[in-house]
């Protein structure tokens, strides 16, 4: 790992090295129970996963942001990761999967996260209709969600005016952003800004930073059938 954060210009304290550490740990011991990741070898899930995750650290702080809500975090990534190596930022991190929101749980707890960083074991549209989260939060991020249309109809609701999702992506978006101006058209406007974050290891991958710039209608998000039925 220490290769990939050299790559990324990134210097972590003891402290940050040890919760990733943890988590990683954790992850591994847990998965062959409820298949958090496919990837079984410490060292391809510190370059796939970890390494991955924290591509995104150059664009966070550049924000005027103290938190992150984290969408489908599953195993964690990239949610746990960025909040171990932003120790002032709050988290939260969203799985409507009770298993994978009990690792979540136990996760944080054991890493020393606990304190800023909960668990929301909801969906996204469910969240998206409580006060203390619509509209509330400065970063959303996503990694192995959905299309970029998908998350910014997930994410916006749940964003400040101001806020910025921050979607991992790879392969070609051409098709991808075509949409998701159609949903930006409808849900805030705002503006998209592909980051080419390749590293050895993880050619072709890059992030899709989205700005919001404006009100959210209600009725947004969808619930998953009229997406399906009627999407961007």
């Amino acid at each position: 790992m220490a290769e990939g954060l050299t790559s990324l210009g990134l210097a972590l304290d003891d402290t940050t090295l040890a919760a990733i550490d943890g988590h990683v740990r954790l992850l591994l011991a847990w998965t062959a129970a409820i298949n958090l990741t496919a990837i079984r070898d410490p060292i391809a899930v510190a370059r796939l996963h970890v390494i991955d995750s924290l591509t995104a650290m150059a664009s966070l702080r550049q924000l005027d942001a103290d938190g992150l809500l984290d969408l489908g975090s599953g195993g964690g990534f990239p949610g746990i990761p960025l909040a171990a190596a932003l120790p002032s930022w709050r988290g939260l991190l969203v799985d409507s999967t009770g298993k994978k929101a009990a690792f979540l749980d136990t996760a944080v707890r054991a890493i020393g996260l606990g304190e800023r960083v909960a668990i929301a074991p909801v969906r996204a549209e469910a969240l998206a209709l409580d006060r203390r989260h619509r509209g509330r939060w400065p970063v959303v991020t996503a990694r192995a969600v959905g299309g970029l249309a998908e998350l910014i109809e997930l994410a916006f609701p749940l964003l400040s005016i101001g806020g910025v999702l921050v979607a991992w992506k790879r392969g070609p978006l051409e098709a991808e952003l075509a949409s998701a101006g159609r949903a930006l058209d409808v849900i805030g406007g705002g503006e998209v800004q592909v980051v080419d974050t390749s590293l050895a290891g993880l050619a072709g991958h890059r992030l899709a930073i989205v700005t919001k710039g404006g009100p959210t209608p209600g009725g947004y998000p969808r619930e998953p059938t009229d997406r399906r039925r009627r999407p961007w």
